[in-house]
């Protein structure tokens, strides 16, 4: 492996890459710096193709290591175990910004591996690793013959910022992450509040100048002979048999409307023609048989579209599948909802917790509490289909982020709905876009839930058949569509503007012009079931479930939590146990009180009131003896704060002893005279009265 190194500066900021220094095995490998963020990227293949497949067997690990921040793993186990969401969204991002440039015919077992050695809390690591893994599979034998690079735009202020550090990153009103080729763009991921479509594609329009600079930056970087690819060589005589018969069959399948009737006939006929000619061909392995007859269909259903504008269950090219609404299905759950669009059905249910619910996030970027979390579940039998289930899969975590990421912008803030917020989209039955029935589900279920939401949120999934300069955008596709078509194109957002947009393309070429009408059929489509699930519910209930915990938020000066928590914390839990209520303190000084009692909680409300608030001189108060003394008494004229009674403050007339006018627990009116340096306290009986 020929060593090298090349430094790129993008947008003021310095990539410094390195190869042939480390990982010197591999086909590739390479690090990429940037400040002090470094990601090691290395890529390996098999010697061998993988029989029988019709895929490239390509796999993505990005893991991160906590040495690289200088801290030791949290918990009872002290390394790294099984990656977590944030590890497996960017292996998601690596893995759909490389896969369309692998050569269709390239079946060998292929990994590549991102780890991050040294993180400066300020320097995504995510661009970094895309970045790196082109470098990689690039200069490797690998038939990766298109680098490729990623960046990241930010909004600040009006002014689009490239590659914006953490820090930037919180102030801007956009998140999007556009990987391409010096020609083409393949993968789009972003999230924004409530952007324009038009702001959108200047986001997307600029980013691509850029990617288009650093590949051709790559293009001068040293390269290893690739390996060379064949396409594979099917019998000639078993290929026409089945045209002879699968032509017609499949021409007449992919006009079937239904779905499982659909399915049905050609897996039916698959069966059967396999079985026949399998006993006249036996050296040939079914799977190539399937190959032929899926590529048949593939290419007659493309057909249908591009030629005869017609979809394969009759609907328009902008016609939005039969949608129905329902909310307050599920009785128990603090909101719910069951949004149905053509064979796709998501069910959302929204559970309100408190904030000692808060997920603990433990990221290499810092630690920090999450307030919203959105788990999307995709069973089997969703469909049809038997599968285990027994751990959340790569792909129900990337849906499940992409729908967090559009709902989130329209949430309350927290100083105005303390509450944690959870949703769970279970799909229960899918053909296409189970992302976006999600938000429209959880959409719904917040209003049905009493979250004082901004606006309703819907999402839609578009798609691209291009063929040259012939090509037709379909609006809401289905699963068949996607897996025929060209681009998958998912965009949320309210009637404001766009929440979150994803984008994976498999082909070049894609314009502009494409982009902009696709964003505009998208904008109509999204309006469209907007107005339908707001004929539905429209506004967030008034109020919230029964089941749902009561809260009530304050903030104390921080000088008080102390006193508010006690000695131990004898204070907190006396106040807990004594009404029933759960306290949570923030650093901060804000207090949240919850509880299913709402009288318990004004209790405790009116206490920490009391306790939070400062004695005034001059202020009247109704006071309560808690010590005799020979010069005085002391009385508490708020929760937690005494004053002393001098001897000679119960009257005018003079006082011989304490005990002649006052015992403990005698309530008296008091007035403060005075409020020393010490912060002590002298109340007045006489000056009371």
């Amino acid at each position: 492996m020929e060593y090298f190194k090349k430094k790129i500066e993008i947008a003021g900021k310095e990539f410094v890459i390195e190869s042939g220094k480390v990982a010197k095995q591999a086909n590739g490998s390479c690090t990429v710096r940037l400040g002090e963020t470094i990601v090691l990227v290395a890529v390996v293949a098999s010697k061998d193709l993988k029989p029988g497949i019709d895929f490239t067997p390509l796999t993505v690990d990005y893991r991160e290591k906590t040495y690289a921040v200088g801290k030791i793993p949290g918990g009872f186990f002290k390394r790294e175990a099984k990656p977590r969401d944030s590890e497996i969204l960017v292996s998601r991002l690596i893995d759909r910004s490389i896969r369309p440039l692998f050569p269709e015919c390239w079946k060998n077992e292929t990994q590549v591996f991102a780890g991050v050695l040294s993180h400066d809390g300020e320097n995504n690591s995510d661009i970094v690793s895309i970045l790196g893994a082109s470098i990689a599979l690039y200069t490797s034998d690998l038939p990766f013959t298109t680098p490729i690079t990623s960046v990241r735009i930010g909004k600040v202020n009006g002014r689009l910022i490239v590659n914006p550090s953490i820090s930037e990153q919180k102030l801007s009103v956009l998140d999007l992450v556009v990987s391409g080729t010096d020609e083409a763009l393949t993968m789009v991921e972003a999230g924004a509040q409530e952007l324009a479509e038009a702001e959108m594609l200047e986001a997307l329009n600029f980013a691509r100048e850029i990617i288009k600079e650093i590949c051709l930056v790559q293009k001068k970087l040293p390269t290893k002979v690739k390996v060379s690819v064949e396409e594979p060589q099917y019998n000639v005589a078993l290929r026409t048999d089945i045209e002879a018969e699968a032509i017609e069959k499949a021409e007449f399948s992919v006009t079937i409307k239904e779905k499982n009737e659909r399915d049905f006939f050609w897996t039916s006929f698959k069966k059967d023609i396999s079985a026949r000619l399998l006993k006249k061909y036996p050296e040939e392995l079914p799977a190539t048989i399937d190959i032929i007859l899926e590529d048949i269909f593939y290419k007659k259903a493309r057909e249908l579209v591009l030629n005869k504008k017609i979809r394969t269950d009759g609907r328009g090219l902008k016609e939005i599948r039969p949608i129905t609404c329902e909310t307050d299905v599920l009785s128990r759950a603090h909101g719910s909802s069951l949004f149905t669009r053509g064979h796709t059905q998501a069910l959302v249910t929204v559970t309100l917790g408190t904030p000692s619910d808060m997920q603990v996030m433990d990221e290499l970027a810092g630690e920090y509490k999450e307030r919203f979390m959105l788990h999307y579940n995709f069973p089997g039998f969703a469909t049809g289909e038997p599968k285990s289930e027994r751990s959340t899969t790569r792909r129900e975590i990337g849906h499940g982020n992409l729908a967090k990421r559009a709902l989130k912008p329209i949430l309350p803030n927290e100083e105005d709905f303390g509450y944690t917020i959870r949703i769970v989209s279970d799909i229960l039955e899918s053909n296409g876009s189970s992302s976006m029935a999600s938000v429209c589900g959880g959409s719904l279920a917040l209003f049905n839930a009493g979250v004082p939401v901004k606006s309703s949120c819907a999402g839609i999934a578009m798609g691209l058949v291009k063929k040259d300069d012939n090509y037709v955008i379909l609006t809401d596709i289905m699963e068949m569509e996607d897996h025929l078509g060209d681009m998958d194109f998912k965009v949320a957002g309210t009637k404001n503007g766009i929440t979150a947009l994803q984008m994976d393309i498999k082909i070049s070429g894609l314009t502009t012009e494409i982009l902009a009408q696709a964003l505009d059929q998208a904008k109509h489509g999204r309006f469209y079931i907007l107005d339908k699930m707001d004929a539905v519910i429209s506004f967030p209930k008034s109020n919230l479930s029964n089941y749902a915990p009561r809260m009530v938020t304050l903030t104390i000066p921080q000088n008080k939590i102390g006193e508010l928590i006690g000695p131990g914390g004898k204070n907190i839990r006396r106040l807990q146990e004594d009404n029933g209520v759960k306290i949570d303190i923030e650093e901060t000084g804000k207090v949240f009180i919850s509880g299913t009692e709402l009288a318990g909680i004004d209790c405790v409300k009116e206490y920490v009131e009391f306790m939070a608030t400062e004695a005034e001189i001059g202020k009247i108060y109704n006071a309560k003896i808690t010590k005799l003394m020979p010069f005085g008494a002391f009385a508490e004229i708020l929760p937690g704060k005494e004053g002393l009674i001098h001897i000679s403050q119960f009257s005018n007339q003079r006082t011989k002893k304490v005990e002649d006018v006052v015992r403990e627990g005698d309530e008296v009116k008091v007035k403060v005279i005075e409020i020393d340096k010490q912060g002590r306290i002298n109340l007045s009986v006489k000056a009371a009265n």
